[in-house]
């Protein structure tokens, strides 16, 4: 089978596309033909080995792994022992950010991070929902029209779908990403937007009362003078420094009435059959840039690390 291999960190030269042996599924997994296969944030730091706690999952001097891409939709083919629950031909779908694999054209995953995609989803959409569709639920939980909410990254596969999320909470919505998207981002619905190359937003005198921060690059002191009184700061990533910082130095701020933590997200099956039905109803909808083939997995990968992406890049291995 065709598969993009890593064997060491590194950028996208470290990719490259392999034949490997099809896979036999183990206990309590199922082997899928796979159909599509987002490209998320973290496969860039499980590619690059940073933040240092990629290494600490991954592999601490090489990968683990050799395949990348953990947002996999694709068709059962064969059941591992003690697998049920599932039949051969059924389409699934689910994050496996633990196990990855789905930049190739079959893997073997964990039949209880799986879940069937319904038939309203096409492959490439269902691809895009598990992770980024999770984090965007997990990070807009109660927000009502009283809030002003902050969304850094706002372009991304996670950012955009909050941002719907957001909106139809009836929040006041303020985007912050490269100046590339500032337009694109007041179509979708940002009532304001910030280019984070020329302005930084904690130190432009505004407030907000909750802040979604995708990747964080800033301290608790910065982040309280953007934080309005009882507000809330959720930070998704960033490197170890800063987000043990933002853990440990949370804590005078609380005692202040300030929140700052990290954002944690109930990965798994639930969540998972949670967004896609929203996604059927209407109530999220990723956007989807563009869907590609394995081949050109590395300059996906190097575009979404660089934050270069609207939405979502899709793989699929049978283009």
């Amino acid at each position: 089978m065709k598969a993009v291999v890593q064997n060491s960190y590194g950028g996208p030269e470290a990719l490259r596309l392999a034949d490997l042996p099809v896979p036999t599924p183990g206990r309590g997994e199922m082997r899928l033909r796979v159909l599509a296969c987002a490209v998320n944030l973290s496969d860039w730091e499980y590619l690059t080995g940073s933040p240092f706690y990629a290494r600490m999952v991954g592999g601490l001097f090489r990968p683990k792994r050799l395949v990348l891409g953990s947002d996999i939709v694709g068709i059962v083919e064969e059941l591992g022992p003690g697998v049920s629950g599932f039949e051969i031909g059924a389409r699934v779908m689910g994050d496996l950010v633990m196990t990855r694999g789905g930049f190739s054209e079959y893997a073997c995953v964990a039949a209880n991070h799986m879940v069937a995609v319904p038939e309203a989803l096409s492959d490439e959409i269902a691809a895009c929902l598990p992770q980024a569709g999770g984090i965007a639920v997990a990070g807009t939980e109660g927000l009502g029209p009283h809030d002003r909410l902050l969304i850094n990254g706002a372009g991304g596969g996670s950012g955009t779908m909050a941002l719907q999320l957001a909106k139809a909470a009836g929040a006041h919505v303020t985007a912050v990403d490269n100046a590339g998207k500032m337009d694109w981002l007041r179509s979708l619905g940002a009532d304001a937007v910030i280019d984070y190359h020329t302005q930084d937003f904690t130190r432009i005198g505004q407030r907000w009362t909750r802040i979604l921060d995708m990747v964080a690059t800033r301290g608790p002191g910065a982040i309280a003078r953007a934080l309005a009184p009882n507000g809330r700061y959720q930070a998704v990533g960033g490197n170890v420094s800063t987000l043990l910082g933002l853990l440990f130095g949370g804590t005078l701020w609380r005692l202040r009435g300030k929140s700052i933590g990290m954002l944690m997200v109930p990965s798994g099956a639930a969540l998972t059959a949670q967004v896609a039905q929203m996604a059927v109803e209407g109530r999220i909808a990723p956007h989807l840039e563009a869907v590609l083939p394995l081949r050109d997995t590395p300059e996906a990968l190097r575009r979404t690390g660089q934050g270069e992406v609207k939405g979502k890049l899709v793989i699929r291995p049978d283009l």
